[in-house]
């Protein structure tokens, strides 16, 4: 079997790679519990390329228990940028809805579809602009969001010392050491948003 081209991350969830073949060039996966869910990020998996001159137009569709999926326009994806973060938590309204994917039927759960397009054509498609994180204050609120699971998710397997078996080969790390990385990251952030670019 081959190794997925797409894949998605919800932030607190394992990475998503099921993606669907709906056709050689339409892709869907399901993403549950949407309505607990603020940005997404959409990439590739380094796993192969897009062909020469093609990219991935990315859609959203919310579910409807009395309608096939409608789908919004995200944004794209290509081999010169493959990966794309974009913010869904405000996207249930009826506008710029669209059908790339032909009729489908009814779904229960919210999808993220990916459709393999020519670049020319990509790039003269318009979002929905709510789905981009434009500003600094939407990327910070995310980043915080994502550090502050990343410590609770860490910090949800502390034990005591007592609680280490002499036994284990495991390697611990005190769970100061992480609050304080966290603290420190957070501290740069707000300095400067763009700092972990250098």
């Amino acid at each position: 079997m081959a190794a997925p081209m797409f894949a998605v991350i919800v932030a607190g969830r394992l990475v998503q790679t099921d993606f669907q073949p709906l056709d050689t060039t339409k892709f869907v996966t399901n993403i549950v519990d949407a309505d607990n869910v603020n940005h997404i990020v959409v990439f590739l998996t380094g796993a192969q390329p897009f062909p020469d001159g093609l990219g991935g137009s990315v859609y959203f569709s919310w579910p409807d228990p009395n309608a096939a999926p409608a789908w919004q326009l995200l944004g794209f994806i290509s081999n010169t940028k493959p990966s794309a973060i974009f913010k869904i938590s405000k996207l249930k309204s009826d506008s710029n809805m669209t059908t790339p994917f032909g009729v489908q039927p009814i779904s229960h759960v919210a999808q993220i579809g990916v459709s393999i397009e020519p670049l020319q054509q990509l790039e003269l498609q318009t979002p929905i602009t709510t789905s981009t994180p434009s500003n600094v204050d939407s990327f910070m609120e995310y980043t915080n969001k994502m550090l502050e699971n990343f410590v609770n998710y860490i910090c949800s397997f502390a034990i005591t010392p007592n609680q280490i078996t002499a036994s284990t080969s495991e390697t611990y790390v005190p769970i100061s050491t992480v609050q304080q990385w966290y603290l420190n990251f957070q501290r740069r952030l707000q300095q400067n948003p763009n700092f972990w670019r250098t």
